[in-house]
């Protein structure tokens, strides 16, 4: 009996302090600020989500941070910037494009024009060369889009 209310009293302290590290906070405005911020920041722990998304306790006390730092007066580049300070650049969802970024940023651009190049340059060949495609081979004697036809009606009927 006296483990069972020693029990009690430890869940009616610890849990209404827990609750209110998850409250929103009472400016719907300021909440909005928050929930803002925490959905370009990313969760160390998971990296493929915002602490907004996150279920993880690092990114539940980060979402708590934000909320006093907005709460406090902050503005919404001061805790951004905190938060950079802290963490580096790596947890901005959306990283500022600078010169160790560039390779990020530019890579995927650099990848298509080289395809479309390689594609235009082979596309070229071929038709300089004079080269055509080979025919299609008859289906059974027959024409092939004739058969195509047929077995899309059939299908279809």
């Amino acid at each position: 009996m006296r483990h069972a209310l020693w029990s009690l009293v430890l869940i009616l302290i610890l849990v209404p302090g827990t609750v209110a590290a998850e409250m929103a906070l009472s400016d719907p405005r300021e909440e909005a600020r928050a929930t803002a911020i925490g959905e370009e920041i990313r969760c160390v722990v998971c990296q493929s989500e915002s602490i907004d998304d996150s279920q993880a306790d690092m990114a539940r006390d980060m979402r708590q941070l934000v909320r006093e730092k907005v709460h406090a007066g902050w503005s919404d580049r001061q805790v951004v910037d905190y938060l950079r300070e802290r963490y580096g650049d790596f947890i901005l969802l959306r990283p500022p494009v600078q010169s160790n970024t560039w390779l990020l940023w530019f890579a995927p651009l650099g990848f298509l024009l080289s395809a479309g190049a390689a594609t235009v340059v082979l596309m070229y060949r071929g038709l300089r060369l004079g080269t055509k495609p080979p025919p299609l081979a008859p289906v059974r004697g027959r024409r092939p889009l004739a058969t195509l036809k047929r077995r899309v009606r059939k299908r279809v009927r």
